[in-house]
Order: C-alpha cells, then sequence, then structure tokens
C-alpha cells in the first residue's frame, strides 16, 4: 500500500529507548508507569537524497523489487513539522508525491514514474502512552514487530495486526489490518481512536489535523476514512492512536487486548506425491466448512487461527498451520478437533507434524524479516478476496488445475486465511472497512527472482485468478460466497477492464457501499487531488 505516516506534538517510546518527536509534552516512559514531563531530543532529519547520492540507490526500492520508480528526491522525515514543510513544498512546485513506512506495497504505488518526491517516514517508529488521550501512539514507520514488543514489554498489551514484523504500520493500519488475533479481537481499526493527518487545502496549505472517534469531533469523517479506506488517499498519517471501544480508566494495561503469554501451534505438511485432486479439494472444502460453522462473534473458537497453504506442484507440499493462545480454556482440544474436522476423509498422511507451545512474542517477531520466500525472491504478485464460505465446487476445480498445471513455479501457490469471529461483530459502516460478514481471506501468490521471469510469473498467476473467478467476470463480486477483496493487498488488474469482465468496478470490490461516503471525505479533505495512485478513492463527480 502506498503508506500512511506518523508522529505529533505528543511522544513515545522509540525502537532506541529515546523520546521522539518535536515538541513533545508529557510522555509515559516504558516501564516506569509515571507520566514525565521531558524535553524531547530534536527530531531525526529531513534529509534529502538526490539521484548521485550514495544512498539514493539504497533508499529507493521498496520490498517488492518489480517496482523502481525515480523520483527528484527522496526526503527521509522524522517529524509531523518536517512532513508539513515537505509536502508543502510538493504544492507549491506542483510535484507528485507519495509516502512510504515499511516499503511492503504490493503494487507500484510509490514506485510510481509519476512520483517526484517520495517521502520516507521510517524514522517515525515511535511507540508509547499518551495519557492526555489515554491511547498508545504509535507512528507509521514502526514496524509491527516493534510494536508488539513494546506493548507487551511496557504494558503487557497487543492489538490484532499481522505476522509479518518487518511490515510498517502506516499502511497496515490505514487499509484495516488483520492477524491472528483478529478472530478474537476483531481488526486492528475497530481499536483506532484517532490519528493526525497531513492534509492540504483547497487554497494549496499543507496542516496538520487531529481526528478522532469522538461522536462530536467535527473531523470525524477524516477518522472513519483511515479505518480501512487505505494509505495515499486522504493525507500523510503522521500518528496513529489506539484504545479500544469500550475501554474506560486510566490504567493503560486495560486500554487494549491483553497479549497471549503463550502461543500453541501445529504444523502439518504433506508431500503432492499422495494429493489427488479428491484430498486437496477436500482438504480447501473442509477449511472453509469448519469456517463457515465457527466464525460467529462470540464463537468459542474464535481464539483459533488456521492456514491453508497450497503449492503449485512444483514447489511440493501443502502446509495447515493452526495456532491459538496456549492459556485460553480447551486450546489443545480445539486444535485437535480442528485438524481433526480439516482432514476429515481426505485420506492423507503428513509428512511432518508439529505441535509446539511457545512465548507469543517469540512467535510474532522471529523470524524477523516477513518477506516471502528467499530473500532473493523480492518479485512477486498477489491477487486476493475476501469470501463468505466456501469456495464452490466449480472454483475449487479450477483451484486444482491450475495448482498442477506446467507454467506454476515452485514459489507460486494459494492460501485460505481464518478471518470472521469478532470482526463480524462490527457493522460495515461502522468503519471504512466493509466486509465484516466474511470467514476467510484466499490469497493468491507467485514469488520469483529475476526480471526475466515477470512475464511467465504474471501470466500464470492471472490466468489462475480470472479462472477461479469465471462465472463472474474474473474478479471476485460480492454474492452468496465472494465478497470483493482487500486493499491492503493491492492488485491494479481489478481497475484494468482486461482483466475484471464484470461490470463491477474496482472501488466496489474493495470498498462496497461505503465508496460514496469515501469520495465525498476525499472532495472534502484532498480537494485538489495531491495524494493519488493507480487505485486511488476518487471524488464524486461534479452535477
Amino acid at each position: 500500500m502506498p503508506e500512511a505516516s506518523e508522529e505529533s506534538t505528543s511522544a513515545g517510546v522509540s525502537r532506541r529507548g529515546v523520546l521522539a518527536g518535536a515538541g513533545a509534552a508529557a510522555v509515559t516512559l516504558l516501564g516506569t508507569g509515571d507520566a514525565e514531563a521531558q524535553a524531547a531530543p530534536e527530531a531525526f532529519g529531513p534529509v534529502t537524497v538526490r539521484p548521485g547520492d550514495l544512498r539514493y540507490d539504497n533508499l529507493l526500492r521498496g520490498n517488492n523489487f518489480r517496482f523502481v520508480g525515480r523520483p527528484d528526491e527522496i526526503r527521509v522525515v522524522g517529524s509531523t513539522e518536517q512532513v508539513v514543510r515537505a509536502v508543502q513544498e510538493a504544492v507549491r512546485t506542483g510535484r507528485r508525491v507519495a509516502v512510504r513506512s515499511g516499503g511492503h506495497c504490493f503494487e507500484n504505488f510509490t514506485a510510481d514514474p509519476a512520483v517526484r518526491m517520495l517521502l520516507d517516514l521510517s524514522p517515525m517508529d515511535a511507540v508509547g502512552y499518551d495519557a492526555g488521550r489515554r491511547a498508545f501512539s504509535v507512528q507509521p514507520g514502526a514496524a509491527l514487530g516493534h510494536v508488539y514488543r513494546t506493548l507487551l514489554v511496557g504494558w503487557g498489551v497487543t492489538i490484532p495486526g499481522g505476522s509479518c514484523p518487518e511490515v510498517g504500520v502506516g499502511g497496515h493500519f490505514t487499509g484495516g489490518g488483520y492477524g491472528a488475533l483478529s478472530r478474537r479481537h476483531g481488526s486492528v481499526v475497530d481499536h483506532l481512536y484517532g490519528v493526525e493527518v497531513v492534509v492540504v487545502d483547497r487554497d494549496g496549505t499543507a496542516r496538520a489535523v487531529v481526528a478522532t472517534r469522538e461522536p462530536d469531533d467535527p473531523n470525524r469523517d477524516l477518522w472513519w476514512a483511515h479505518t480501512g479506506g487505505g494509505g495515499g488517499n486522504f493525507g500523510v498519517v503522521t500518528r496513529f492512536w489506539l484504545r479500544s471501544p469500550g475501554a474506560t480508566g486510566t490504567d493503560p494495561s486495560r486500554l487494549l487486548p491483553a497479549a497471549p503469554g503463550r502461543m500453541l501451534q501445529y504444523v502439518a505438511i504433506w508431500s503432492w506425491e499422495q494429493m489427488t485432486e479428491q484430498a486437496l479439494t477436500g482438504l480447501l472444502r473442509n477449511f472453509g466448512t469448519w469456517h463457515e460453522r465457527n466464525s460467529a462473534p462470540g464463537s468459542p473458537h474464535a481464539g483459533l487461527y488456521g492456514i491453508l497453504l497450497v503449492s503449485h506442484r512444483a514447489g511440493g507440499t501443502v502446509t495447515l498451520v493452526a495456532q491459538i493462545d496456549a492459556d485460553l480454556p480447551g486450546a489443545d482440544g480445539m486444535v485437535t478437533g480442528f485438524v481433526s474436522e480439516v482432514t476429515a476423509g481426505v485420506g492423507l498422511t503428513p509428512a511432518f507434524d508439529l505441535r509446539r507451545t511457545m512465548p507469543w512474542l517469540h512467535r510474532m517477531t522471529w523470524p524477523g524479516s516477513g518477506e516471502p520466500g528467499d530473500v532473493l525472491n523480492r518479485r512477486y504478485k498477489i491477487k486476493a478476496a475476501y469470501l463468505r464460505r466456501s469456495l464452490t465446487g466449480s472454483q475449487l476445480a479450477a483451484v486444482y488445475r491450475n495448482l498442477t498445471n506446467s507454467t506454476g513455479g515452485p514459489d507460486s501457490g494459494m492460501l485460505l486465511i481464518g478471518y470472521g469471529g469478532q470482526v463480524r461483530a462490527v457493522a460495515p459502516g461502522a468503519t471504512a472497512t466493509a466486509q465484516r460478514d466474511a470467514v476467510m481471506k484466499a490469497v493468491y501468490q507467485t514469488i520469483w527472482r529475476d526480471e526475466e521471469d515477470d512475464a511467465a510469473n504474471l501470466a500464470w498467476v492471472r490466468e489462475f485468478y480470472r479462472d477461479v473467478y469465471a462465472g463472474t467476470g474474473g474478479v471476485p463480486v460480492p454474492g452468496a460466497v465472494d465478497d470483493g477483496s482487500y486493499i491492503n493487498y493491492p492488485d491494479a488488474d481489478l481497475a484494468d477492464p482486461a482483466w475484471n469482465t464484470s461490470g463491477v468496478p474496482a472501488h466496489t470490490l474493495y470498498y462496497k457501499d461505503n465508496y460514496p461516503r469515501l469520495q465525498r471525505v476525499k472532495a472534502r479533505w484532498d480537494p485538489r487531488g495531491v495524494f493519488r495512485h493507480a487505485l486511488s478513492i476518487e471524488p464524486p463527480q461534479a452535477g
């Protein structure tokens, strides 16, 4: 995603253990539990890096090496004030600006050739408690692993975010991030209390605005847009505040979900050598059926998170993963029951299986790369869909066809990922995340190393996706089974009539009935269209 940013006049604890941010007021220091007024050191930056500088190529690429832009400059910023000045300069000089925090964008939103100023928010990585707002303050450059560690060590709390520890929160939060605890605690944005955003007024003035979920906040629509409306659409987020709905009091340890102490994980791996079409489709169907039955809000099984990872036959394996807070009542039995139901009737014996319990933080922060495949394999294309129930028979047949054809590679495949549970307790319009009835996410992916293999890999995953959704114009049109796609897994093909013949626009697939409201927010807060990319929210048509 084009990733939002974060920081403001209230500071927290950075990974280096120092206060970050200009003009910091009273903050809670990690481990002290007391608010202490301290003068903050000068914020990092700004640093301007242009072509010819030895730093330029080192900072140019994000996680997906398919996309490499060539901006006039990369502006590395460390405070809200620096972001305001950079955006103001871009507007004054008529240059297209894009924002990057962690760099894990699946498309070329930050590497578009039209982008002339790239804002790098990675130094803005502070995480702390803001006593004035009774909320945790997180800057956009903070990586998820750093957020988990700081929240756990300081206060014993966490957020239901993703499992790749190096992903920056700027893009993850704004798109409605989810992860292994979402079935139990909802989406990350269900705990988003407020945002600070650098916006550009109609007269071209850049300024920082704070928006919260408070009913009487005149800027509340800007907060709402950042609860799943995606990054890079409305402005540059420079700080997030997190506090669970309904949380009361001033004890920080009670304002977000308690972090698990231990994680119980089960992994089973089957070889493709024994995988028949009946066996594979049985696994996929059983996985979906289990989620249909066990994904209501408050379900006793909502704490269990499952993933079914099916490589192309060239990759050789099919993997089932289940994980749960080991200290939940009946956790071990729930894992056993889940595995039994998913594997029922398929006649498979794992080539490898393992059940183990480990500290939760260890599971969420190690290994630390969070990158797909081998570190050399940095080119990829990922497509996605929400599911309200198990894939249909024709869809399962398409999955088997494409995973056994002669064109897929060893790092190609698909995943079914558990969702639902507490996510479904929130109304579709309460946040910008509209797909509240989904019970799974489907991911179709291919990963490779060399540029010369781009065409073959892109053709394989595009044709796979189109085949699965052949009945609805090649895309997951919302209906009884499918429910559109997830903006944090952006796919520009959804806006391409060559690959989307459904007549349903990409914005409906991503935002459903929330799109008109997002358009109104866009018109109010970005009237000049400063912030845009290949899947941008567009303002309403005049007249």
